[in-house]
């Protein structure tokens, strides 16, 4: 291979100069058409060697295909050796083919409904098109949006790797990371076989090189340096000495993806991947050494407000009165403010009419406490709302959020527990099974549970909680949409033990003011209804939701 440096070219460069200072014009010709040549060979072999980078998504790898071929090989056989099905276990298995259904009306009495909860079924994909003016167009937008995505989050780690059965090659199948541009050793190599003439392995990846950290005498390698590398020995024990040593360098800069790497022998070929990515940093928060919570310093208090500013006077008067100097960070959209002061109060004015998630998400955006606590503005604290049993489950569990309990006027105490579920429906779209209840009471807290969605008084880890963000979109009617955007990303419990009041929500028609009828129309606005379906059916790509 030609190998050409910089300062050998300029070495060859002061020579051709000394010689043309002593021979013919003619040989200055010549010697000025030989450099002429050696800057174009240079240019030419710098083009062809030059390292670019693919960075387009590598959705349907070759490597993907070798995966897949290998499992249905594995797979397949037995074919003379009968089989039953377990239709209870079988059924629990993903079909990809989810179905829209609603449970059949059989009977009504009164509370039938409170105690058969029945099933209902929105079938979004059929309301959202028929109102559409396109509905093919925006059908194949989504699809293709789909696809990037997918290709966006495609990593080789998710594809499974089986280790052949008695195969002589030993090698990790988990856990082998490497920061991006870095290289570590590779854990667990080895090659078991019997006495051969040759013993010989070798290792192939896409996103890195191989080299060895060590040399053993009667090991050869081939290869130090590139993606392929071959070691080989007459003595086993030697070669498996210096398999201790194999390091693998990252060579392609990425924040966050896998290199598949094959080993083989002769005979056998097995695969498996080395995560590249930075490690997550951590978000430490220095809240002091006191034995006890100390909510001030842990907590944030969250909350939207939009005119009811009589309401929010009662929420935070009812505040001070328990915890006296914690902050509350309010957002307000109200056309003409009013001002909010008071000793530890954030009040931030949003536009006009922005809307109630926009506003979620700013005031969360100012806290810089460990955590978060939303409230609505119409909430009001009691000697119930301790706000130290949620800061002490957070604390010990490795929950992201938990949510309270709300009381009425009248006296019945809301939880709103719900689990959530995706089911994989093909081309058309997924399905979202939402459901009243929760998964698991948690161990030590026999008040709380595990849920996917909470009732709207919830307390969080504040970075998690930004992560996930509110969608501004949902400017009037929303919660459910929040808890879908975080379901696999936040851990989720439900107390019914912290319990917040509720102002009475009883109204008389004769003595509703201006504030509150202004209120109504805002809040209660169904124009909203088809941004609701838009974002299930296109954002999350459902084409169903069911619920009871």
């Amino acid at each position: 291979m030609l190998q050409v440096s910089s300062c050998g070219i300029g070495v060859a460069l002061r020579r051709l100069e000394s010689t043309t200072m002593r021979n013919t014009c003619k040989k200055c010709l010549v010697l000025i058409f030989s450099i002429g040549g050696l800057i174009a060979l240079f240019r030419t072999w710098s083009q062809e060697t030059s390292s670019g980078v693919d960075l387009r998504p590598r959705h349907g790898s070759s490597v993907k295909t070798l995966l897949v071929g290998q499992i249905e090989d594995i797979n397949g056989g037995y074919e003379d050796v009968a089989f039953r099905i377990k239709e209870q276990v079988a059924r629990q298995l993903a079909r990809n083919s989810c179905v829209c259904l609603a449970d059949k009306e059989t009977f009504q009495l009164p509370f039938s409904n409170l105690l058969f909860p029945r099933v209902w079924a929105h079938k979004l994909d059929t309301v959202f098109l028929e109102s559409h003016p396109d509905p093919e167009g925006v059908k194949r937008h989504r699809a293709q949006e789909y696809s990037k995505s997918q290709s966006r989050s495609y990593s080789p780690a998710d594809l499974p790797i089986v280790a052949k059965a008695n195969s002589p090659l030993q090698y990790p199948t988990q856990g082998v990371e490497v920061r991006p541009l870095k290289t570590i050793i590779l854990p667990g190599l080895g090659l078991k076989e019997g006495k051969k003439s040759m013993h010989t392995v070798s290792l192939t990846a896409t996103l890195g090189t191989f080299d060895v950290a060590a040399t053993v005498d009667s090991v050869s390698v081939k290869g130090e340096g590139e993606k392929h590398v071959i070691l080989s020995s007459r003595d086993l024990s030697a070669l498996n000495r210096l398999l201790q040593f194999v390091t693998y360098t990252n060579t392609v800069f990425h924040p966050k993806t896998a290199d598949t790497v094959e080993f083989a022998t002769e005979g056998h070929r097995s695969f498996f991947t080395i995560k590249v990515g930075h490690g997550s940093i951590p978000r430490l928060y220095n809240t002091g050494t006191q034995k006890e919570y100390n909510i001030s310093a842990l907590v944030t208090i969250a909350c939207k407000t939009f005119i009811r500013y009589d309401k929010l006077k009662d929420l935070i008067d009812s505040i001070r009165q328990y915890y006296p100097t914690i902050t509350i960070v309010i957002a307000d959209d109200s056309e003409h403010p009013e001002p909010v002061t008071g000793p530890h109060i954030e009040h931030y004015i949003m536009p006009f009419g922005k809307g109630w998630f926009a506003g979620r998400n700013l005031a969360v955006s100012q806290v810089i406490t460990k955590y978060v606590l939303w409230v609505d503005d119409d909430f009001i604290f009691s000697a119930n709302t301790k706000l130290e049993k949620m800061v002490d489950i957070l604390e010990k569990t490795s929950l992201d959020l938990v949510g309270g309990a709300v009381r009425e006027v009248t006296g019945y105490t809301a939880t709103y527990r719900h689990t959530l579920s995706v089911e994989e429906g093909g081309e058309e779209g997924d399905c979202l099974h939402v459901r009243s209840g929760y998964h698991h009471v948690i161990e030590d807290f026999p008040n709380c549970v595990v849920a996917d969605a909470v009732i709207n008084f919830f307390m969080g880890r504040t970075y998690k909680v930004q992560q996930v963000g509110f969608n501004p979109r949902m400017s009037r009617q929303a919660h459910l949409e929040f808890f879908i955007d975080a379901l696999g990303s936040l851990h989720i419990a439900s107390c019914s033990d912290v319990i917040v009041n509720h102002a009475s929500k009883i109204k008389l028609p004769w003595g509703e003011t201006d504030t509150q009828k202004a209120y109504q129309k805002f809040r209660y606005n169904n124009a909203e209804s088809n941004i609701h379906n838009e974002d299930f059916y296109f954002k999350n790509r459902f084409k169903c939701q069911t619920g009871n």
